[in-house]
């Protein structure tokens, strides 16, 4: 369920229910990877969310493996620069799973689950998160106690929702079902990666997830690490940018592929993709953003942003969500050759 509301400027932010719940989070989220507590200083980062906030974003996302825990440190202080915020104002999601190098510091183990939370709240200088994520599964741990410690934590008040991130369907399947059998709080939304080039598991593996559970998505890379954005069309790696961040492990796995020969098919599907945006009289970023939109299963989406102006850009895909007509979608989907095949439900059979 949607609502609309207006604010300044000439868009206007959506605001959706959270899958099975009261909460309405924006459209779109700003995230906080590789930008907070890395690339941008703490002055940078309160421009980049007063930005956002009078833009109509209300949600805001990061994780304690976030730039060590820095990214943590620099959101909660620009929300706490903002003059006149509310903590009714804003939606605040953090995940725990990586957070540090000791043997219980990662994982989703009661302790770390519990410990990864204080810490994330310390860092944040907050009373509780809104949605506290599971980063990624962990199959060492037995669900039920997986289920038992998000359920504590927000029993204690330290968070009021949680969901999964990177779960597959049968791990999100599970803790409902055990959530259901014990009478405790089942995770409510799921956050995966989506967009252009990455479609299989929000369109096909979740599908019957969203009817059965209700369940949200708050998707994220929404511009497939910057690719879409057609800066890398050249086949070069401009400075500056993220896959030229060096000594970063997922960074270091994404420049592999790109220079790998399906990262240079990629590039050639990007390169008319380009042509369609500039077509539609926009940003290839804005197309790929609106594109992530126009799934009526995907709750928010999660976008970055290295300054104020970018993230009027992102965010400016509001607007131009009307011109993806179905004649532009189905040219895209021949274009890119990778829609998932339609999940067949049995129980309408």
């Amino acid at each position: 369920m949607t609502t609309t509301l207006n604010h300044p400027g000439d868009d206007k932010m959506e605001y959706r229910y959270l899958g099975n719940s009261g909460l309405k989070i924006s459209a779109l989220s700003l995230g906080s990877w590789i930008t907070f507590g890395g690339q941008l200083t703490p002055e940078q980062a309160t421009e980049i969310v007063k930005t956002v906030l009078d833009l109509g974003i209300n949600h805001f996302d990061v994780a304690e493996s976030h730039s060590g825990g820095q990214g943590e440190i620099d959101l909660g202080l620009a929300l706490r620069n903002q003059k006149g915020l509310r903590r009714s104002d804003f939606v605040i999601s953090t995940k725990v799973f990586w957070g540090g190098k000791g043997p219980n510091d990662r994982g989703l183990s009661r302790k770390h689950v519990f410990e990864g939370t204080v810490a994330c709240l310390q860092r944040l200088q907050l009373d509780y998160v809104d949605v506290l994520y599971a980063q990624r599964p962990d199959p060492d741990t037995p669900m039920e106690e997986v289920v038992r410690a998000f359920n504590w934590c927000i029993d204690k008040g330290m968070a009021l929702y949680w969901g999964t991130s990177e779960w597959p369907a049968y791990m999100i399947t599970e803790a409902m079902m055990i959530a259901k059998q014990l009478q405790l709080i089942a995770p409510i939304t799921e956050s995966p990666q989506y967009n252009m080039l990455n479609r299989e598991r929000v369109e096909k593996e979740y599908c019957p997830m969203y009817n059965q559970y209700k369940l949200g998505i708050c998707t994220w890379s929404p511009l497939a690490s910057g690719l879409l954005t057609g800066k890398y069309n050249d086949g070069a790696i401009p400075p500056f940018t993220r896959l030229a961040i060096q000594d970063h492990p997922v960074i270091n796995r994404l420049r592999v592929g790109f220079y790998s020969d399906e990262g240079k098919r990629k590039l050639e599907k990007i390169k008319r993709i380009c042509d369609i945006a500039h077509r539609l009289k926009c940003s290839p970023a804005q197309l790929a953003i609106a594109w992530c939109l126009n799934n009526p299963n995907v709750t928010s989406v999660i976008i970055g942003a290295s300054t104020p102006a970018q993230a009027t850009e992102n965010i400016h895909a509001l607007k131009i969500r009307s011109l993806i007509t179905s004649d532009v979608m189905h040219e895209l989907d021949m274009l890119l050759a990778n829609k998932p095949e339609p999940v067949f439900d049995f129980r309408k059979s």
